[in-house]
């Protein structure tokens, strides 16, 4: 675990699974198939606890413009430092996602306001990352 300064704001479009886990391939495809210019884009996921004890999981991608795509959610990723672990080919153990957040989630620091993301920015990569309080 390291700690990951986040430079800037990012605004994102969100599209929520029906389910977790099961609904998240779903979510992604949703967003890949009605946003124009994906491969302009980063994608990532946004997760929380609900307060029935339910995982919330949001499949998002950057915003290019401000008002665009208005049928879906927005999210802001805001800057701050955040406490993450990076898994490299992530797609050939997708578990060890929900293992680092399990780990994440046990340090003290975190802001337990801010959710869960998942940054991927290569094709083989994702950081795992929660906001630490400020």
């Amino acid at each position: 675990m390291e700690t990951f300064d986040w430079k800037e704001d990012v605004h994102l479009l969100c599209n929520t699974a029906k389910s977790f886990p099961d609904g998240i391939q779903e979510s992604f495809d949703g967003l890949e198939n009605n946003v124009p210019e994906v491969e302009k884009r980063t994608w990532y996921g946004i997760s929380y606890m609900n307060e029935k004890g339910e995982i919330i999981y949001k499949a998002a991608l950057n915003k290019l413009t401000p008002g665009e795509a208005t049928e879906f959610e927005s999210f802001t990723i805001t800057k701050g430092t955040y406490l993450s672990e990076v898994i490299t080919d992530w797609m050939k153990n997708p578990a060890q996602i929900g293992e680092s957040f399990q780990k994440l989630l046990t340090d003290p620091r975190l802001d337990t306001s801010f959710p869960c993301v998942e940054w991927y920015y290569s094709a083989d990569d994702v950081r795992c990352m929660i906001r630490l309080r400020d």
